[in-house]
């Protein structure tokens, strides 16, 4: 059976997607819609796509029209409204894919949407950063339609395993993880930050090495640090699913809610050019150096 995906977001996650499937057995094509097709370099970003063999749908019409399996690889709070808009357009028999990190809750009113004008809905868990994997990054497929899919993402080389046929738990895995990953980093540029205002890192760096020996607590730093920078806007946005997962639980989600407000408020200095000149191999030092210096500057 020969395959058409479309791609929903052609950014990093959809980028990697789309030029990793398309020479894949039975992948007839990969068509893809974003936003920026259409923006002030539209031209260019669709050049971009056709530069790597992806056809750069017109809009979600063409692109629902075009694909048998849609895989929505879109920011946290573009979720739903992009399920929405797909629903709209779906050919009924399609198979819909939602790598988004987004609440069960979110998820399951997606599905709703999408089933009831005849798509086979599959959540999917995405549960690490995807550039280092590429395609075979570890994903979490939830729904009934979800073992049928696997199958064929296993052969395509993919790290896809089924954990429900319930829609929300793949999500709910995935929601809980980040609340702790994404935590880590946000402590780790409070807590860092900090110590270096005070003078006394080299005090707190060696008693997390004495208690946590396996971690490299510089190199992770900075790796904490830069990740944050490079990502926060979009990290933030998962974080506040997280919150909303957390709720859908029944919990005033506290953490959850803290850890999205810190990385957005990194996410809005990198905007300001607060970091510009450091980049992923530089010292977590450099890092808090223009936090502090920000903060100083401010008062």
């Amino acid at each position: 059976m020969r395959t058409t995906l479309g791609i929903i977001g052609f950014g990093e996650v959809g980028g990697i997607f789309g030029r990793g499937l398309k020479e894949k057995p039975g992948v007839q094509a990969v068509h893809a819609w974003d936003l920026k097709f259409t923006g002030a370099t539209a031209e260019q970003a669709r050049a971009a796509a056709s530069k790597d063999g992806i056809t750069a749908a017109p809009d979600m019409a063409a692109l629902c029209a075009s694909a048998d399996l849609l895989v929505s690889a879109v920011t946290a709070s573009n979720t739903f409204a992009v399920a929405e808009e797909a629903a709209r357009h779906v050919r009924p028999g399609s198979v819909f894919l939602d790598l988004n990190s987004a609440s069960p809750g979110t998820k399951q009113r997606a599905a709703r949407l999408l089933e009831a004008a005849g798509a086979r809905y599959v959540e999917a868990g995405v549960m690490t950063s995807v550039p280092p994997y590429g395609i075979r990054v570890p994903m979490l497929l939830g729904g009934a339609h979800a073992a049928s899919l696997a199958d064929t993402l296993v052969a395509w080389g993919m790290d896809a395993k089924v954990v429900s046929d319930q829609l929300g738990i793949a999500s709910a895995i995935k929601m809980s993880r980040s609340i702790m990953i994404k935590g880590l980093e946000a402590l780790v540029v409070e807590s860092y930050t900090n110590a270096r205002r005070y003078g006394v890192e080299d005090h707190v760096l060696p008693t997390l090495k004495e208690t946590f020996p396996q971690i490299d607590w510089d190199k992770q730093g900075a790796y904490f640090f830069s990740r944050v920078v490079q990502h926060g806007k979009r990290r933030a946005e998962e974080m506040r699913e997280s919150a909303n997962t957390v709720l859908e639980g029944g919990f005033a989600p506290l953490m959850a809610s803290a850890i999205a407000e810190k990385q957005d408020w990194v996410a809005g200095l990198a905007r300001e050019g607060v970091f510009d000149g450091i980049d992923a191999k530089s010292p977590w030092q450099d890092y808090a150096d223009r936090l502090i210096a920000h903060a100083d500057k401010a008062t």
